[in-house]
């Protein structure tokens, strides 16, 4: 059986190993593939099997490799594959669920942490010498928010934000939620679903975590900013079109958000004429929450076992 990995570098840029994959067939992994179709289909050949985590498989793609059978997406979002014509083909894909919810909850108040005290802002200021200039014993060249008391709007509400209303409630934060359904087992004294109208008017901090839908596509935009406090952020490490980044760019740059904290963008790798690389405010990572260590072993784990259920006749986590 021959195993295809089309991009494995994101998941094992050499810290973990192909081993569990590898037992099933002859593996070949390609650290990438370049996002057009003849290179795709080029480093497909003749496998059955087919990981992929960012490379597209569209239907031309998928009806030019006739010997694919299974392709295993290497994240929880699938949409880089053609569900329908992999339906229509006989090809079974599965994706990887919940294997870095730690992981983001915790990017998520990461980012949280650093918009209310920037600390790398802060540690650069030192290091270029600020502090031994100083004629004080103490300076801060942003102001300092503590989170205690404050409002943290939760738009969306899966494994993800609910794991981060559990971190932000630790640290005495109010939780407001938005969400397509009210879950009322989860409300209490510091957690409360709302409007998307009541969240946006009311928090302090805005964190999104819904998937990315027709209808969420562009949910922050210039007339929902417009409901936002002056003095709120916004957090995003959910996907990057939920925001509609020259209405944000405008926002932060006019002061009419205090700032903004993003782990993702709506095209990754990041253009250099992205209107968030020159604005005011705005921390940028790159994609990288998902990514711990622990989370990407998480993965390979699920993956392995993915193919295991597969070849055995009771494949899990089947998303067509």
């Amino acid at each position: 059986m021959k195993i295809v990995v089309l991009d494995g570098y994101t998941l094992n840029p050499g810290d973990l190993n192909w081993d569990g994959i590898a037992q099933f067939g002859d593996i070949n992994v390609f650290d990438r593939t370049l996002y057009n179709d003849d290179a795709i289909i080029e480093n497909i050949g003749d496998a059955e099997i087919i990981f992929t985590n960012k490379t597209p498989l569209n239907s031309n793609i998928l009806s030019q490799a006739p010997s694919i059978k299974y392709i295993g997406v290497l994240a929880t979002g699938y949409n880089i594959v053609d569900i329908a014509t992999a339906r229509k083909s006989g090809i079974t894909v599965t994706n990887v669920p919940d294997y870095s919810s730690s992981a983001v909850a915790q990017f998520t108040m990461a980012l949280t942490l650093e918009l209310c005290h920037r600390i790398g802002d802060h540690n650069a200021s030192v290091k270029n010498g600020d502090w031994v200039k100083s004629r004080d014993f103490s300076y801060w060249n942003y102001p300092l928010i503590e989170l205690s008391g404050k409002t943290l709007g939760l738009i969306g509400f899966g494994k993800i934000a609910k794991a981060t209303a559990k971190l932000a409630q630790a640290f005495g934060m109010k939780i407001l939620v938005y969400n397509r359904t009210i879950y009322s087992e989860y409300e209490n004294e510091s957690l409360e679903f709302v409007s998307l109208n009541e969240l946006l008017q009311d928090s302090d901090f805005v964190s999104l975590h819904s998937p990315l839908t027709t209808e969420t596509k562009g949910i922050i935009k210039r007339e929902t900013i417009s409901k936002m406090k002056h003095s709120a952020f916004l957090i995003n490490t959910a996907r990057g079109p939920l925001v509609v980044e020259k209405d944000l760019a405008d926002a932060l740059n006019n002061g009419t958000l205090a700032g903004a904290a993003l782990d993702v963008i709506s095209e990754e790798p990041m253009k250099k004429d992205n209107p968030l690389l020159q604005t005011e405010n705005c921390i940028i990572t790159p994609h990288i929450a998902w990514a711990s260590k622990e989370a990407r072993q998480r993965l390979m784990m699920t993956t392995v076992e993915n193919l295991k259920s597969y070849l055995n006749g009771k494949p899990q986590n089947v998303v067509n």
